[in-house]
């Protein structure tokens, strides 16, 4: 298809000089033929597919999928030797997660009068917890998984060794929670992930996932880690425990048998009169 030049550009060929020849008429139709035909050029040329990096997309994670980084062991803190040791061959300690506060709060200016801790007392120190655990056990049955009702066995120990729970204490009576519901402290609720039925694990829950800095006197000091040991016994859609028995209603109380009449007390006997003395004989 031939290319017309536009209005315009035939405009301004009428008005070159006519110093110019017919030959230099005929090249600027064509340099103007040409600027034209630029356009329609770019827009005809296939563009060249974006290039991308596949070695370095593949060596980054997809975002906010951190367990594609493998969890490093963790140093456990000290623990009194009441609480039992863990089992020869255990694996080392984990973090399931690891939370980090970084208020934006700060001390723009604190006087060498102050002592240390002032962020501390006003709550802007940075602060890091992680929820440790330990697996004792592979268990063999299904995964964990939320809004379960979980049935465990656990005992729970202060890092000083006392023991203040245990579900064996309480026969007959299975500690069930629902996962993921609130109904326990924060680590109980999501220390179970990854576990089987039938596992066993070693919890170790700072105290900022357990009853806080305030802890539970008098059984949970102030800002007490706490150590777990569990047992997944059950998992079901249901909650197993037994339902308590409807109340039965109280029987209606027979009609009272009506009033007897009272039986009138007995009249008083009439006094006895005494007779006069006999008048003595003349």
């Amino acid at each position: 298809m031939r290319i017309r030049s536009t209005p315009a550009g035939e405009r301004a060929a009428r008005e070159i000089p006519g110093a110019f020849t017919i030959e230099t008429m005929k090249l600027l139709r064509t340099l103007l033929l040409l600027v034209s035909a630029a356009p329609l050029a770019a827009q005809t040329t296939p563009a060249k597919p974006a290039v991308h990096s596949v070695a370095t997309t593949a060596a980054r994670p997809a975002a906010g999928h951190a367990s594609a980084v493998q969890a490093a062991c963790v140093k456990l803190p000290e623990l009194s030797s009441k609480i039992p040791a863990l089992p020869p061959g255990a694996p080392c300690a984990k973090a399931l997660y690891t939370i980090s506060l970084n208020l934006p709060g700060k001390l723009d200016y604190v006087s060498p009068m102050m002592g240390p801790g002032l962020g501390e007392y006003f709550g802007l120190a940075p602060i890091s917890f992680s929820l440790v655990y330990v697996d004792t056990k592979a268990g063999t049955g299904a995964p964990a998984a939320a809004h379960k009702y979980l049935t465990v066995n656990y005992t729970g120990y202060l890092a000083d060794g006392t023991k203040f729970d245990s579900s064996f204490d309480h026969v007959g009576e299975p500690f069930v929670i629902q996962l993921g519901e609130h109904g326990v402290i924060p680590g109980w609720d999501t220390g179970f992930d990854g576990m089987r039925v039938g596992g066993k694990r070693r919890l170790f829950i700072p105290y900022e996932l357990a009853y806080g800095a305030n802890g539970k006197p008098p059984t949970i000091p102030a800002k007490a880690e706490l150590i777990f040991d569990v047992e997944l016994v059950s998992q079901s859609d249901t909650d197993p425990r037994p339902k308590p028995a409807p109340a039965t209603p109280a029987a209606s109380a027979p009609p009272a048998a009506p009033a007897r009449p009272q039986t009138p007390a007995p009249s008083p006997a009439p006094p006895v009169s005494t007779p006069p003395p006999a008048q003595p004989k003349p």
